[in-house]
């Protein structure tokens, strides 16, 4: 697909990290930019900077998802790219004995329901919404739309204290080729980004220390990731026609430990 000011892209999460990196660099193509985030000030901010929209819109509600394409595409028009990087993550033990009492207590299931509801259920609901509109458009050298998802390394060697965030992006991973099959005839192409460990806002008020003993456990280039090369494959996979129904890991090589 080339990108130009004839696309419209909306990046979930793209207030901040890996989604603010994504709606720049397509934005440097000129490509028009609808930001869907929680974070209204850091949301209208970039929203603004690219000359875009934002919506508030949490992925796990079905009213705002609808709201905020609704939004976007009376502004800027139906969307032909759409990139999901709106995630939480928790680090919990499926069950645990406290070291000091030996009390046992289990997986809160409201804490692990949610991180399914917003990596999972809500990056399908993206997915299948958008890709409905785009199914409407009119295709350009044989393309309507792609899509790019966020899943994460965790989805294949998660480490302790990560089951509900293992298993939302083990479900992403899980989906892509499923659905890239799906869209197939509709010509619309679906692909996800598997990062390793990158600095991003979460790790952002970590000490130094600790961000250097995080970069300093990948094998090479032995530092945390840049959002900004997590948003040149997220392109890649918008330009290049012919990826389709792909999981890339984009870690420099790291293999996780078990903690």
């Amino acid at each position: 697909m080339k990108l130009d000011n004839s696309v419209t892209a909306i990046i979930t999460g793209g207030a901040s990290g890996l989604g603010a990196a994504t709606a720049r660099a397509l934005g440097a193509h000129g490509v028009k930019i609808g930001i869907f985030d929680m974070n209204a000030e850091k949301g209208e901010a970039v929203a603004a900077e690219l000359g875009g929209i934002y919506a508030n819109v949490n992925v796990t509600s079905e009213e705002e998802v609808d709201a905020g394409f609704a939004k976007v595409r009376a502004a800027l028009g139906q969307e032909r790219i759409l990139v999901n990087c709106a995630g939480i993550g928790n680090a919990i033990k499926t069950a645990s004995r406290d070291r000091q009492t030996g009390e046992i207590s289990h997986f809160p299931l409201k804490k692990f329901e949610l991180v399914i509801q917003i990596n999972l259920i809500g990056t399908f609901r993206c997915i299948a919404k958008s890709a409905a509109g785009m199914m409407t458009l009119d295709p350009i050298d044989g393309e309507r739309g792609a899509i790019v998802n966020t899943a994460s390394v965790a989805a294949e060697d998660g480490q302790i204290g990560q089951a509900a965030y293992s298993a939302s992006k083990g479900g992403v991973v899980g989906m892509t080729l499923p659905i890239a099959r799906d869209l197939s005839r509709e010509l619309i192409r679906v692909n996800t980004i598997l990062p390793g460990i990158f600095d991003t806002p979460l790790l952002a008020g970590a000490p130094e220390n600790v961000r250097a003993s995080l970069g300093a456990m990948v094998p090479n280039p032995a530092r945390l990731g840049n959002p900004t090369e997590y948003a040149s494959l997220a392109l890649e996979m918008c330009r290049n026609p012919y990826f389709n129904g792909e999981d890339v890991r984009l870690d420099g090589a790291i293999r996780m430990a078990p903690r």
